[in-house]
């Protein structure tokens, strides 16, 4: 009876005869310690990166749920919450106090460290199994472990399974054994022509006992020159501008240059840019630009100072418009 209780109100605890070769998304959590991860996400801030920091700090035992503040770094803005973590698969269960702001990287942390948990809660699944399943896709490949690699991040030296799939480009999860999340994640999205865009990669940048300081919100001036893809991942959108400092009431002029997913330059490009306030409001807002040559140029007085944002769609190429599909990137600006 002792044995079962265990198992339904506390995390697992693996046998002191040795450890079992199954891993699961939370093996090895224990209170008071922390782990720190650089995470880019495709579907999150434009696949820019952020550094998430979970701290589990107590198991309680009643809902079954870790305890974890979290904190998220993203341009020098810090967003801070509680997640609760349930101890089936560390799913960030709704009751988590977090701010709306937070929202956002909840999401990215359910589709990057958290995306195993489809194939491997508890009680796992073996690291030398020949398959954990098939994604739920039409075609959806198999993922399975497939050999052991020695990787080296930040945090240090880690020996790992590597779990991987394979639909165009080759996907790698690299997890340990003693370690709740996977050290390490390089994955790429499903398309059928062109080079395959990231879908999300992350690695352990720190990891350790104690709580962890809550850094200062700092505000990142921007300088370019910035280049962002577009969501499809079709085109590389660079944005050049000078004066480098953009000041209030002084005209500032732009450059943007389109590129495919080559970073060959795409020709006959029209294009519309938007403004918007550090709210994502728009301000103002201007269509049908032209960049025949695939370089467009612009200039913009902001009347305010503090954050902006510059949207750049593209409206159509070589004639052609892009139809249902919209294919825009929002560059982070900082008027003073």
């Amino acid at each position: 009876m002792l044995g079962i209780s265990t198992l339904q109100f506390g995390p697992l605890i693996e046998s002191s005869y040795g450890q079992s070769d199954s891993w699961y998304v939370g093996k090895g959590a224990k209170a008071d310690t922390y782990y720190t991860y650089e995470i880019r996400n495709a579907n999150t801030n434009q696949g820019q990166p952020f550094t998430m920091t979970i701290y589990f700090k107590e198991y309680n035992s009643t809902g079954q749920y870790w305890v974890a503040p979290t904190y998220v770094v993203d341009s020098g803005k810090v967003i801070n919450g509680t997640l609760h973590l349930s101890n089936l698969d560390l799913t960030a269960l709704g009751t988590s106090p977090i701010p709306p702001e937070m929202s956002e990287y909840r999401g990215a942390y359910a589709t990057t460290l958290g995306w195993l948990t489809a194939f491997v809660p508890q009680p796992g699944q073996s690291l030398n199994s020949p398959s954990w399943g098939k994604i739920a896709s039409i075609g959806g490949p198999e993922i399975r472990p497939s050999g052991n690699a020695e990787v080296t991040t930040p945090a240090g030296t880690f020996d790992t399974t590597v779990i991987s799939y394979k639909k165009g480009a080759t996907s790698n999860i690299y997890v340990n054994n003693n370690m709740p999340y996977p050290v390490k994640a390089d994955t790429y999205a499903d398309v059928t022509t062109g080079v395959a865009p990231i879908q999300y990669t992350y690695e352990l940048k720190d990891s350790g006992t104690g709580q962890p300081s809550l850094p200062e919100t700092q505000l990142n001036v921007p300088v370019p020159p910035l280049t962002l893809q577009t969501p499809r991942g079709t085109y590389n959108v660079q944005l050049l501008w000078e004066p480098v400092e953009i000041a209030t009431g002084n005209a500032t002029n732009f450059g943007v240059i389109f590129l495919d997913d080559r970073n060959n330059i795409v020709e006959r490009v029209t294009y519309g840019y938007s403004v918007m306030d550090g709210n994502r409001t728009v301000i103002d807002e201007f269509t049908n630009q032209r960049a025949n040559e695939g370089t467009g140029q612009f200039s913009y007085s902001f009347d305010t100072p503090g954050p902006k944002y510059l949207q750049i769609t593209v409206e159509s190429v070589t004639g052609e418009t892009l139809g249902m599909f919209v294919e825009a990137v929002t560059f982070p600006l900082v008027v003073q």
